[in-house]
This record gives C-alpha cells, structure tokens and sequence, in this order.
C-alpha cells in the first residue's frame, strides 16, 4: 500500500478515536455507520424521537459493473455521462465511465508526484483538487485538455457545485466556497449534527439545494444544509456492498453522483466492481 494512503488511513482512524473518546461518536449518526447499522439503531433507541437526527436506508434500483482497480475520489453525472477522479500516486487520474457497461471511454493521467482527489464540472471547465500537493487543475471537460491550474493551502479532498460557485472539502468539518475564477476562499462553514462536529467530510454532491458528504471510513451520507451546515439526515448505506466483493483493503464507501434530468442517485467506492443507482426511504 502506497504510503501516502497509508497516511491517510491513519489520520482519518486517529481522528475517530480522539472523538470517541471525547464522547462525541455517542451522537445519532454522525459516526454509527463506521462499525454496522445496529449500533446506530441501538443509539436510536435511547434517544427521543424528537432529538434524532433523520435517518434513511435505501432500495437498490440498478447495479452496473465498476472498475475495481479506481481509486474513486469524485464522481459526477454531467451532459448524460458519468466522470470520474481517480487517486494514488501514479494512478491518479480523470475517466469518462460507460454507466451500463464501466468501461472507461477516455481518460487523462494525472503525473506524479500528484494524489487525485474530488473534481467537479462547472461551466466549460472540470477541476480536479490533489490531495497534499496544493494544487486543483482545470480542464476542458469535453477534451481533458488541461488548460489552468490554482494553488491553496491545506488538503483537497471532495469538490462540488452549486452552479455558482465551488464547493471544497479538506478532510475537516468544515467545507469551503470558492470562487471558480480564482480560487479564493469566499465563505467558510462548520458541518455540526445537533451541535457536534461532523469531521472527515470527504466526497461531496449537490442534490437538489443540499450538499450531500461521504464521511471517510464509513457507510453513511450526510445530508448538509448549505445556508446552515447542519445536518438535515444520514443515508445509513451499510453493506450496499456485499461482504464476498469486499477486499478489505481500503475499499470504502466514496463517490456520489446525482442525475438531476431524470432524479437519478449513483453511489460507487474505492476499489469497488460494483456502481449502484439507489433511491431512499425514511428508516
């Protein structure tokens, strides 16, 4: 395993453990779904109905087949065709994906010493952030042409858009506007579930006016309220993918992709053979 990943996977379970020691994983949901879906339940069970924070399983509508060798980092439905950003250090990478089949149409490698991370289309450009490089990337989305490039200090982790504006991810509870011209910070929020800090916010998509997050190393979404940062649900997606297609090695729910012409949610990992269309109900 690469070390940089290995980093990473360290930061992110330290990170767990200094929260649950400081009796912050005990909320509803913020971190449940990191072990299996009953010990959310069972916290469920000893709180009010009325100070829960909404929680929501799924129905699986579509499988279709996934490359179980991406590294997936972002992923998004634009102009009828899926994308995708690939991380590793010299496998990092964009893709135009066949949904029905997988198989990658195009792709541009991203060189070393470079980790892809999350990536986002907006307007004629795609940005794609790096992990510890300080750098996000532009290209022309319909060529992978690359035509620009930003610094920023800190990790990139998971991007979006709200049309408008850039949307970022560092690993943190907090998430960052910016502006797609510049790059520069214009509006900084704290991600809180009923008060607590939701940390290791990771790939992120905007679903109908929310801001929908994988939270790293675990099988739930946040449901973020862009104006607030409070968390409006969980999407608890514990064992979407079965235990016989689960290698163990870092193959973690990431990667969320929403099809607003026909309401379509697609939800991938790391390292995942499978891509799942899924559609939500209130558990």
């Amino acid at each position: 395993m690469p070390l940089l990943t290995t980093l990473r996977r360290s930061r992110a379970t330290s990170m767990m453990i200094l929260l649950a020691t400081a009796g912050l994983v005990g909320t509803a949901g913020a971190f449940g779904a990191c072990g299996d879906a009953s010990h959310s339940a069972a916290a469920d069970n000893d709180t009010p109905a009325a100070a829960r924070t909404p929680t929501y399983t799924f129905d699986v509508v579509n499988v279709y087949p996934h490359d179980p060798g991406a590294f997936t980092q972002g992923l998004q439905w634009h102009d009828n065709r899926l994308f995708e950003s690939t991380g590793q250090v010299g496998t990092s990478g964009l893709r135009e994906v066949d949904l029905t089949s997988g198989r990658v149409v195009r792709q541009q490698p991203l060189e070393q010493p470079h980790f892809g991370e999350g990536m986002v289309i907006l307007g004629d450009k795609l940005y794609q952030l790096t992990w510890q490089s300080g750098k996000a990337f532009t290209y022309d989305w319909k060529t992978f042409t690359r035509n620009g490039s930003f610094n920023y200090d800190g990790e990139g982790w998971g991007l979006t858009t709200d049309g408008t504006s850039l949307i970022m991810s560092n690993g943190s509870s907090s998430i960052v506007w910016r502006d797609p011209k510049t790059f520069a910070v214009t509006k900084t929020l704290a991600v809180t579930d009923r008060g607590t800090p939701v940390a290791a916010i990771n790939e992120l998509e905007w679903v109908k006016g929310e801001i929908w997050a994988n939270v790293w190393q675990s099988d739930s979404i946040a449901r973020i309220d862009p104006n607030t940062g409070m968390v409006l649900g969980w999407i608890d997606l514990s064992n979407i993918l079965p235990k016989i297609d689960r290698t163990g090695n870092e193959d973690v729910l990431n990667g969320i992709a929403y099809d607003a012409a026909k309401d379509r949610i697609f939800v991938t990992g790391k390292l995942w053979s499978k891509l799942y269309e899924i559609s939500l109900k209130p558990r």
